[in-house]
């Protein structure tokens, strides 16, 4: 397997992430969580050489899904995600495909491998890029903070189980890009969030519910 790149963007009126990774060996590129300014992502695209092979979704939350059908419309390429999420995103893209927790997919030569999250929402997918080691979260885990458990679908317990055992498992040098700037920094890494972090630091659930505030 070979280094991946990644682009990371801010769209939008919200703070918004979105990433563009690409294997510059083949120039088979993907899309992470296409919500706003599509026309940009494709641009950085263009003008790397790649071709969008696959859009990765976190989640379906409207604002990170508004520009997906924009961009299946324009790329072609398959959309893959949780299967609790695949029925809302086919209402924006035709080729829509599950994908399972541990499952990984070729990019080029690189590999993402989906490591399935709930607690933000049922179907939260965080991507595990293996080489350089990063981790795109989506709202399950900010720079400094977490999203949020108060949706239709959030699970505290979840959340907690996805912080502590499979987002804060990973090597500690894993690269963090989050799906919002909400934090000190556009990027971290999983050693800075591990001491930092109160989502994090916050090792249970009774915990993680006096750091959010919840009842």
């Amino acid at each position: 397997m070979s280094a991946l790149e990644i682009e990371q963007l801010e769209v939008g009126l919200l703070q918004n992430f979105c990433e563009v990774i690409g294997c510059p060996q083949t120039g088979q590129a993907a899309l992470v969580d296409p919500a706003f300014e599509v026309d940009r992502l494709l641009r950085v695209v263009s003008e790397r050489g790649w071709t969008v092979t696959t859009i990765l979704l976190t989640h379906t939350h409207d604002d990170h899904i508004a520009g997906l059908d924009e961009a299946a419309q324009a790329t072609g390429a398959v959309v893959r995600c949780h299967p609790v999420e695949v029925e809302v995103a086919r209402t924006q893209a035709p080729r829509v495909e599950p994908i399972g927790d541990g499952e990984s997919l070729a990019l080029g030569h690189g590999e993402i491998q989906a490591i399935h999250t709930p607690g933000h929402t049922p179907g939260c997918v965080c991507w595990f890029v293996t080489d350089p080691a990063a981790i795109i979260t989506g709202d399950v885990l900010f720079v400094g903070s977490c999203g949020g458990v108060s949706y239709q679908g959030s699970d505290v317990a979840a959340m907690v189980d996805s912080l502590q055992r499979k987002v804060g498992g990973l090597p500690e040098h894993t690269r963090l890009y989050p799906g919002h700037d909400y934090g000190p920094t556009p990027t971290s890494t999983l050693a800075w969030e591990l001491a930092k972090n109160p989502a994090l630091l916050a090792d249970s659930v009774e915990a993680f519910r006096a750091y959010k505030n919840l009842r």
